[in-house]
This record gives C-alpha cells, structure tokens and sequence, in this order.
C-alpha cells in the first residue's frame, strides 16, 4: 500500500508562522507535523509515500530529504505556486499512486490514531476516519450510521479527521460531479473532494468509523501552542 500526504495548503490561518515554513513543517512535541504521519507509516510498513506541495514546496525536500531519515521514500506531487485543493492535488497524485487503495493523511492534522486499524480495502470507494466535532468547528461534516456507513445529511454530525483509505476511483466522473466551477476549468483542475465523498456517500459506496482518540486539526497558532504545552513541549 502507498500513503498520500496533503500538504499544499497555503495555512492562512496559521500566519506569521507559515509565511517561511508550510504548516506540516511546523514542530509539534519536538518533531516536525509530518514526521509523525512519517514515522507512523514506516512503522506500518507503508514505506512508499507520495506528498503533495505547493506553498513554499522547496522547504520540504530541504528539510525531509527523501525521507529516509523516517523509514520511507518520498515522492513530492508538486502542483505549482496555487495548491489544487483536496480533490484537485488527489487527482494530481493519482499517476504517482497507481490503481490500488492508498492511505490518505493530512499534513496539518496531529493524532495518536493508530492507522493499523484502516482496512486495507475499502468496502466502497473510501473508508474514513471521524471524530467528535472540535468547538471550532461544531457543525460537523458527515452522519456515520449503526452499520458504519457515511451520509451527507442529517443530524448528529461528526467530523470528517483527514484520515482515510481511498480508491483511486473515487476520482473517476470527477467533472461530472463538480460541474463547470472555475478551478475545475484550469490546468492542472482544483478543485475539493467533499462533492465527490457526498456523491459517493448517496450511492452508499463510503464506510466509516469513530474515533474518540487524540486528534487535533492544527489550524491556528493557539492550537499550535496548545497541543505543544499538552505534548510538554510548550
């Protein structure tokens, strides 16, 4: 199994911080963000490991390497001085991930979620990982039912963690889906994945599971801080 790390975006929230260093390179309890998924998956044997840049992408390989220092092989997705979104830089790494399923983390998220809980397949088209709604963000994204099934609609929503294991065809009939929005007119296309897991999710092709674990979506430098003074790094 390859991994796919998102890590392009431009962290506006998290300046001044990000204006010399993308936020998946900021330090968290004494490694950088994306070491943590790193190390994670070598130690899974996921050793294969495709990233995707754009904001200030020269830094990563300036401070990562190859990644061999973290047990794994880094393919860097570059997508240009504009990120692609999420469905749009998935897309982009698609010839990089070949036809299997692959593990999909964020860079800025920062969990003790153990990714050998993941199936290795799929039931349907992906099989996300969620958690209970931050304050930050207390609307939710997705309705996870009894039988671990994801829905669009309805009440008691979790939040989609920015963890999952995806097939690659997810990403097929991508245009029919996001229609004639501007970015999905450009070359190479941006555009986001939420439209594609919604469509997805009504066709009932998109499992789940919760998970109460530790979990932070690194957003801001307040919660920076926040998750290093509660890792004893502060």
């Amino acid at each position: 199994m390859k991994a796919l790390i998102l890590a392009a975006g431009r962290g506006e929230r998290m300046r001044p911080l990000t204006d010399t260093l993308p936020k998946p390179l900021l330090s968290v309890g004494g490694k950088r963000l994306i070491e943590w998924h790193l190390m994670k998956l070598s130690a899974l044997g996921i050793t294969d490991v495709v990233v995707n840049i754009a904001h200030l992408a020269d830094r990563f390989p300036e401070l990562l390497g190859n990644g061999r220092s973290q047990g794994v092989q880094i393919t860097w997705s570059r997508e240009g001085d504009v990120p692609l979104e999420t469905g749009g830089g998935m897309l982009h790494a698609l010839p990089l991930l070949g036809d299997a399923p692959f593990l999909l983390v964020n860079g800025d998220v920062w969990t003790d979620f153990d990714f050998a809980r993941l199936p290795r397949e799929p039931a349907g088209q992906a099989h996300l990982v969620m958690v209970a709604p931050p304050d930050h963000s207390a609307a939710g994204d997705f309705v996870l039912d009894s039988e671990g099934r994801l829905h669009p609609d309805g009440d008691a929503r979790l939040t989609y963690s920015g963890i999952g294991i995806y097939r690659p065809a997810l990403l097929s009939g991508w245009r029919g889906i996001i229609g004639h929005a501007p970015g999905a007119r450009e070359h190479p296309p941006r555009f986001a994945l939420a439209p594609l897991l919604r469509a997805a999710m009504r066709e009932r092709r998109v499992s789940g599971e919760r998970f109460d674990g530790a979990w932070t979506d690194v957003g801001t430098p307040e919660r920076l801080a926040a998750l290093n003074a509660q890792l004893g790094n502060g």
